[in-house]
């Protein structure tokens, strides 16, 4: 913005140099100028009086003093611009005055006659028209500007009105002035200013002007005095009330002033609102000593909340209160631990000390609501003191002192308070001024107070649980082991009497044989004999010393008549010793361990699982202990106590010999039945966790059985696989042990007259019975019994298994049985019967592949009831595969045909007619 003025130059002079012309050029006056940014910048920081001077330089300078978003950052710096509000009235203005262009438009087309053809809603369109009603975003600017300018144009022909409050002001030329003298507004007008305040674009500075009218003079008066008595704030308000209202008015008008010097005028206001504040707080504090409760307190509780919120009235009321002056009286936390039995925790007077609690806090909240205004909350305030004081000691110190007494009463300490702490939450009434969520705020305090404990609490409950059940599962182990050392140690005790005799015989050969002199040095063999050893045993096992009858199992494990005698033998007592373990198979494991288990986990689940409640972080990590005691449970219930005893079991049915017993009367063979007792107690030992589980995580929400990759799930899953597994192994060798108890049936009960009857002296062959035979009657018996166990203890794959198992096993001893026959044609017809008896029970199995394998064997018998004279049919049933089904290939029939007893007489027709011996060719 420079004027310059050029010399004149010679033009051969210009021809000489091409910058000639710009080095001739001289600066002779210059107009420095700020930017308008710049400008409009400072104009934030200057005063208002400085601010309206300054308009009054120029056009531009007013425009820029009288832009509307100046004043909206004053309004919005105190809160009182609304946007909405703002736009809904502009909008609202547009509105009315497109309506009311349209019917002066509309009115004159209907005067000066012009039609309505061309026109648009009854509008004539073109010309200046329709650039007067196509209202855009910027027409809505245009108007808003003429609406302006038309105000500012009345608003000075309106002196000392209130439309614009910066004319009730005399401004001095260095604004330095007191403003005291030139109050124009009403004072009570003035206390309620800010309810005036109108959110209108384009007015934005009329409606400053009228807050800093009414509060500019008393705000430039209070920031001048010297002491509180020099405002004219007090003179002008005697009531404490309006005194409050004013200052926190006031305060909200500092936010406004952002011109040189504010922070200083703003710790003069505060200081000033203190010692104002000050002196209320102490009648607040007379009126409380003196209990005054609806007359001092409430009004100075009034104006405490008028002038700054009130939290100087909140904090001294929950100070002075007897409840946090005297914390003792609500209970000792000493008393839950005095006079109680090892392991328990009295929680009555912990019951006692929440109940005294909530019920002083809910006469309070009456009182509350008696002093104070419902816009505050106090009592929230008050209970969180009251959590953190009283609430805090009296927990932290209970949880120290048990934790000092006995882990399992800590925890039981730490459950039991929390949980009457939530009820105490509970049983709390809101005031007047609490919020719609007063229960979940006060649920918040009170589990804020038990944060601190969750996590060692929550690792103390995972460790406590893991001890207690490692011990039940060791005791348990403990007595089985002392049970199985007792029986051992008494059946062996005859046989090592014998060998301590055997060994005192041989040291008196020795001492009897030795010189006189040297008898008085050998210690005498009474005193100092060498432990008695047995000779080797299958086993290999050593057995143990001679120990004393203290040592019996305990009662009622063992009947006394199995012990009215020991054997004297070594055989004897280690079969004695074989027989009391296959009988205590299914003690290996307890369905009284695993409910003691079981309990033992529901209960610290129930007091782990109370802190899911407090949600976020902590709750999650309580979620996540209560799946870490289910994981212990199943390992420990699992692989410590399931797992071992079906081990053992299957350890005891491999050493089981049938021909080492000697009492076959029995239905059913001993060991394995014990053994499918002890699947029988594994299926419901599953059954119980599962139940467990959907009542105690499921249904709790601790656990999601959909969830696979959850670690109780897996664990679960885990658990049931290795069950399943050791059921597996258990029942092979159960089917070997079943099939040995088969074949030794066969062997020992099967007479050779049932197959080959033999004639009585006079040549007559005595009468037989049609019926199966005692041995084939004895083995449906004794099979079918240990199938039947299994049904609903075991999963129908594993029983379809089992049983297909069963019955291929049993055909193949059946084969080995028949080829160890000697079957007449007479005896024929016990054999078919017995083969229909197998047949009909291998029906009730329900099982497609095995009646195959036993109708073959029927169609099998069929070649003993063949007469001689009809020998070549017998070949003719041996080469006709397709009747045994493949099963039988023709020489392993001729294999069984060969155990007809009139063999050798029928063999060479048979041969005949299978190989053709003997026939010639032609």
């Amino acid at each position: 913005m420079s004027s310059f003025k050029r010399t004149a130059v010679p033009e051969e002079h210009t021809r000489q140099h091409v910058l000639s012309s710009l080095r001739a050029t001289q600066i002779i006056d210059s107009k420095p100028v700020l930017p308008a940014e710049l400008i409009a910048t400072i104009l934030d920081y200057l005063p208002i009086p400085d601010l309206l001077r300054f308009a009054r330089t120029s056009k531009r300078m007013q425009e820029m003093v009288y832009d509307d978003t100046r004043w909206i950052q004053r309004l919005k710096s105190m809160g009182c611009w609304n946007e909405v509000e703002a736009r809904q009235r502009f909008e609202e203005a547009m509105r009315r005055k497109l309506e009311a262009q349209r019917a002066k438009e509309a009115e004159e087309a209907r005067r000066t006659g012009v039609g309505l053809n061309g026109s648009v809603n009854g509008i004539a369109g073109g010309g200046d028209s329709e650039r007067k009603i196509n209202v855009t975003l910027f027409d809505a600017g245009w108007e808003e500007e003429k609406q302006r300018k038309s105000l500012d144009r009345s608003s000075r022909l309106r002196q000392g009105t209130l439309d614009s409050g910066f004319d009730a002001m005399a401004l001095s030329p260095n604004g330095s002035s007191r403003p005291g003298q030139y109050f124009s507004l009403d004072p009570v007008m003035a206390l309620k200013v800010f309810s005036r305040v109108r959110s209108i674009r384009g007015l934005a500075r009329q409606e400053y002007g009228k807050i800093y009218g009414a509060l500019a003079p008393y705000y430039f008066d209070l920031v001048k005095s010297t002491s509180h008595t020099d405002p004219i704030l007090f003179r002008t308000y005697r009531d404490p009330e309006h005194q409050a209202q004013m200052l926190s008015q006031l305060r909200v008008f500092a936010r406004s002033d952002f011109a040189q010097g504010w922070h200083d005028r703003e710790e003069k206001l505060n200081s000033m609102m203190g010692i104002f504040e000050n002196a209320v707080l102490r009648e607040f504090e007379q009126g409380y000593e003196a209990n005054d409760i609806d007359g001092r307190m409430k009004r100075y509780a009034h104006v405490l909340v008028t002038l700054n919120g009130g939290t100087a009235g909140i904090d001294s009321f929950i100070h002075n209160h007897p409840l946090m002056l005297d914390k003792e009286r609500l209970g000792n936390p000493a008393d839950c631990l005095r006079d109680t039995t090892p392991g328990y925790i009295s929680l009555q007077p912990s019951h006692d000390f929440f109940h005294g609690l909530a019920t002083a806090l809910n006469d309070e909240g009456l009182i509350i609501d008696r002093v104070f205004p419902p816009v505050i909350d106090v009592l929230m305030p008050f209970l969180d003191r009251v959590a953190e004081d009283i609430i805090s000691e009296y927990v932290t110190s209970l949880f120290d002192e048990a934790h000092e007494k006995s882990i399992e009463v800590y925890l039981k300490a730490v459950s039991g308070v929390f949980e009457q702490g939530l009820q105490f939450a509970q049983s709390l009434k809101p005031t007047k001024g609490s919020q719609s969520n007063f229960q979940e705020e006060c649920t918040r305090i009170v589990a804020r107070i038990f944060e601190p404990h969750v996590d060692l609490y929550l690792q103390e409950e995972l460790d406590f649980f893991k001890r207690k059940s490692d011990a039940e599962v060791e005791a348990w182990e403990k007595r089985l082991s002392d049970e199985e050392q007792s029986t051992e140690s008494f059946f062996m005790a005859n046989v090592n009497r014998q060998a301590v005799k055997r060994d005192f015989l041989t040291s008196f050969k020795k001492v009897v044989m030795m010189p006189m002199n040297v008898v008085s040095t050998i210690p005498t063999p009474f005193g100092a004999s060498k432990p008695a050893t047995a000779p080797a045993v299958v086993s290999g096992d050593a057995l143990e010393p001679p120990t004393s009858r203290s040592g019996t199992p305990i009662p009622g494990e063992m009947s006394a008549s199995s012990r009215s005698e020991a054997p004297n033998t070594e055989l004897a007592a280690k079969a004695a010793i074989m027989n009391s373990r296959l009988e205590g198979i299914r003690s290996l494991f307890s369905i009284e361990v695993a409910l003691n288990l079981i309990h033992t986990a529901k209960s610290s689940l129930e007091r782990a699982a109370l802190f899911v409640k407090l949600g976020g972080q902590s709750g999650e990590e309580a979620r996540e202990q209560c799946e870490n005691i289910f994981i212990s449970l199943l390992q420990v219930l699992g692989s410590r106590h399931i797992k071992t005893g079906f081990d053992k079991a299957v350890n005891h049915l491999s050493s089981y010999n049938p021909r080492e017993v000697g009492d076959h009367s029995r239905k059913g063979v001993e060991p394995l039945v014990t053994f499918l007792e002890l699947v029988n107690v594994g299926d419901l030992i599953q059954q119980m966790v599962d139940v467990f589980y959907l009542q105690e995580m499921v249904s709790a929400k601790l656990s999601d059985r959909d969830d696979f990759l959850s670690p109780a799930v897996k664990e679960k899953k885990r658990f049931e696989q290795m069950l399943d597994e050791r059921v597996a192994a258990g029942l092979n060798k159960g089917i070997d042990v079943l099939m040995d108890e088969v074949e030794y049936i066969c062997a020992t009960t099967q007479l050779p007259t049932d197959f080959n009857p033999t004639a009585t002296a006079d040549g007559v062959l005595q009468i037989m019975d049609i019926g199966p035979s005692q041995t084939a009657e004895k083995i449906v018996e004794i099979v079918s019994s240990h199938t039947s166990m299994l049904v609903g203890s075991t999963d129908k794959n594993m029983l379809d298994v089992f049983n297909q198992e069963v019955g291929l096993r049993l055909f193949t001893a059946l084969c080995k049985h028949l080829k160890r026959q000697r079957i007449s044609v007479d005896g024929a017809v016990k054999l078919i019967s017995d083969m229909n008896a197998y047949h009909s029970y291998i029906a009730t199995l329900r099982n497609k592949t095995l009646p195959q394998y036993f109708s073959a064997l029927r169609e099998l018998s069929q070649i003993y009831l063949i007469s001689p004279e009809h020998a070549k049919e017998i070949a003719t049933i041996i080469a006709d595969s397709d009747r045994y089904y493949g099963i039988f290939r023709a020489e392993e029939v001729y294999e069984f045909a060969e155990r007809r007893a009139d063999w050798f007489t029928v063999k060479r027709e048979v041969e005949r007619a299978m190989y053709g011996i003997g026939c010639g060719v032609m």
